[in-house]
């Protein structure tokens, strides 16, 4: 099976009517799209290609166990389809469940007019501190919001904080939690352009108020759209169309053999530290006790290692015997990641409906000398969990968000002047079947 596979790997050829290329990013960022920035997201016109091809039924239920941002989710809704879906990150499940709820767009302008009418007096700096409104600041994160930010910044956001909370409808609150989440890396001296967490000191951080206002403004426009695609029956009865939970990938919220497709990006090993990313709206929205604690929650991330678990996949154990002769350290994480991906796969098979299949958008890439097959990891274990090999689609990746080059010896991403191999040169649709 082993040799099989990565034989077969070898033969496919990059489809072009994959890689999406003709499209701009105004189209892959329509409708709601544009609420969020998210790492190594895939497009949603990615999603609409796979449900046009394998999904027929016009009550179809579509499956994300890894949200993310929710282009699977958003996709579905805008269907009409039932969508549900999981992700362990809980600003990731915060955007998800905003960007898939459409709301009415009248209410919004007024909601969004009454907002910007209570903070407008942060337009004039030298009103800042006399407003009589308490700064929401989550003191237990002070530390770190004080690395992140000036104080005028510091104080301006929580007085806009402040006035977000004070917001009764709960779907007009999470819809400006959104916004704010958005605004502050900008607002921050987070390196702009940089996905770790980077301070640069040079940086002039954008004002508050003015980039919240703006942002609100784009996201009013997106909204726009996207409920006048929605379908009214899902408009009306969303919580009949929308289940979607923060939780592991391996605990879906669905009964056996309920859903008709599944599609899903999942996390790159030793890849992204989600939690690191999204630090700035873990600590101003108050969602962790503690980072270091959260971020072993996550699958893919570095925290993890298994002692009393096994790999079923003979390439996975090959490449963690390879790695273990470069890192210990880092053949136990590679080990983590699969053994967890194979119990999301076992998830997989349970939810999903005979005749129904899994998709899943994974890039193999190098480590250390070690090629990390990951594609071909993923289906040599979805034949272990039950599934039958259905289709493997290869395609560019010319729009999606990923760094590109990795410093051989260590692994670690680094600009294009001082690497030399590509992290992610195309990636993968490893797609499978429960017959």
């Amino acid at each position: 099976m082993c040799l099989s596979i990565k034989e077969e790997f070898k033969k496919i050829k990059v489809d072009k009517c994959w890689s999406f290329a003709e499209y701009k990013p105004s189209d892959t960022a329509k409708w709601t799209h544009c609420y969020h920035r998210y790492p190594a997201k895939f497009i949603p016109q990615l999603v609409e290609k796979l449900i046009d091809e394998y999904v027929s039924s016009k009550d179809a239920h579509i499956n994300d166990p890894f949200m993310g941002c929710g282009t699977t989710i958003v996709t579905a809704i805008s269907r009409g389809f039932k969508a549900s879906g999981t992700d362990i990150n809980k600003i990731a499940y915060l955007i998800t469940k905003v960007k898939s709820t459409p709301i009415e767009p009248d209410y919004l302008d007024q909601k969004i007019k009454e907002f910007l009418l209570k903070v407008g007096f942060l337009k004039d700096s030298n009103t800042l501190f006399k407003k009589n409104i308490d700064p929401l600041i989550p003191q237990r994160h002070i530390d770190r919001i004080n690395y992140w930010f000036t104080e005028e910044n510091k104080i301006e956001l929580g007085k806009i904080l402040r006035v977000i909370y004070e917001e009764n409808d709960e779907k007009i609150k999470d819809f400006f939690l959104v916004a704010f989440s958005y605004i502050l890396k900008s607002c921050s001296i987070w390196l702009q352009r940089s996905t770790k967490p980077t301070r640069d000191f040079k940086k002039h951080p954008t004002k508050p108020y003015d980039a919240l206002k703006r942002h609100l403004k784009k996201m009013e426009r997106g909204n726009y759209v996207f409920y006048s695609v929605v379908p009214k029956k899902v408009r009306d009865n969303l919580n009949d169309y929308l289940n979607i939970k923060i939780d592991d990938a391996r605990k879906q919220p669905v009964p056996d053999n309920s859903v008709n497709l599944i599609v899903t990006s999942s996390p790159y090993v030793t890849s992204y530290e989600y939690a690191d990313l999204h630090q700035l709206s873990t600590i101003w929205l108050d969602l962790a006790d503690d980072l270091t604690e959260y971020k072993k929650e996550f699958i893919g991330t570095s925290y993890k290692k298994y002692e009393n678990k096994e790999l079923r996949s003979r390439i996975a154990m090959d490449i963690v015997d390879e790695m273990s002769k470069k890192s210990q350290k880092m053949a136990k994480e590679i080990e983590a990641f699969f053994i967890d991906m194979q119990e999301v796969f076992d998830e997989s098979y349970r939810i999903l409906k005979h005749g129904g299949r899994c998709c899943y958008v994974i890039g193999d890439t190098r480590l250390k000398g070690v090629d990390i097959l990951n594609a071909e990891v993923f289906a040599e274990s979805l034949q272990c969990s039950g599934f039958k090999l259905d289709r493997i689609i290869k395609r560019e990746i010319p729009l999606k968000i990923l760094p590109q080059k990795r410093d051989e010896k260590t692994g670690r991403f680094a600009s294009n002047d001082n690497a030399d191999s590509e992290a992610y040169p195309a990636e993968y649709i490893v797609i499978g079947l429960k017959e």
